[in-house]
C-alpha cells in the first residue's frame, strides 16, 4: 500500500453511484489518472465519453472493430467468448445510428466480455445500465444500424488522436481512457492482484 501520510487517490467503484451497488465486485486498484502519471507515454483517448453500462470502470485486452454504421461485427464478437477482453469499436463518431443495444450487450455479458468502448452511439439506455458490463460511448440514438456484414476486426484504429492496436490493454473509468501495452498492463494487474486490503 502507499506510505503512511501519503494520500491515495480514491479507487474506482465498479458501478456508477446511481446504480444498485449491492452486486458490486471489489474496487479496482487503479485509476486512469494514476495510470497516466505512472506511464507518461501511455495513450490517452480524450473524447466526451458517457457511461451507459452497469460497470463504471473496466479494463481488458483490446479487440478492435471498425464498424461504419453497421454493427454486424460487434454482434458477431459479442456472441463469441470474450475472456474478459474489451471491444474497442470505431464507429467514426457516427451519432445517427446505435452500434450497441440491449440484445448485443446481453450477449456480451453472457460471453464474458468486460466492456465496450464505442466511438459512436448506443441505444436501450435503461437496459444497458442494468447489465454487468462496461459501456462507454459518445452518446445515444434510438436508430439501429443496417446489418450488411460490413466492418473489420483486428485492425489498427485511430480514436481521438490515439492509436489503438489489438492486444494492447485499455483501462476505462469515469475520468477517462488509458491505453497500455501488454507489459505495462501486466505490471499494473500484477501489483493489483498482489495487494492486500
Amino acid at each position: 500500500g502507499p506510505a503512511r501520510g501519503v494520500p491515495r487517490s480514491p479507487l474506482c467503484p465498479q458501478r456508477l453511484p446511481s446504480q444498485d451497488i449491492s452486486r458490486a465486485v471489489p474496487a479496482m486498484s487503479w485509476t486512469t489518472p494514476d495510470l497516466s502519471d505512472r506511464f507518461p507515454d501511455a495513450g490517452v483517448v480524450c473524447a466526451r465519453w458517457q457511461h451507459y453500462g452497469g460497470r463504471a470502470c473496466f479494463a481488458g485486452e483490446v479487440v478492435t472493430v471498425r464498424a461504419p454504421a453497421d454493427n454486424s461485427r460487434v454482434r458477431e464478437l459479442a456472441n463469441q467468448p470474450g475472456h474478459g477482453r474489451v471491444m474497442v469499436v470505431d464507429g467514426g463518431g457516427d451519432t445517427r445510428h446505435a452500434l450497441l443495444g440491449d440484445l448485443i450487450a446481453a450477449a456480451a455479458v453472457a460471453n464474458g466480455w468486460a466492456g465496450l468502448l464505442i466511438d459512436g452511439c448506443v441505444r436501450d439506455v435503461p437496459a444497458l445500465a442494468q447489465l454487468d458490463l462496461g459501456v462507454a460511448a459518445l452518446g445515444s440514438c434510438p436508430r439501429k444500424t443496417d446489418k450488411q456484414g460490413l466492418g473489420e476486426v483486428g485492425v489498427a484504429l485511430q480514436l481521438a488522436g490515439c492509436r489503438i492496436l489489438p492486444g494492447q490493454w485499455i483501462f476505462v473509468d469515469t475520468t477517462g481512457v488509458v491505453v497500455l501495452d501488454a507489459q505495462q498492463a501486466a505490471a499494473v494487474l500484477g501489483r493489483a492482484e498482489g495487494e492486500t486490503v
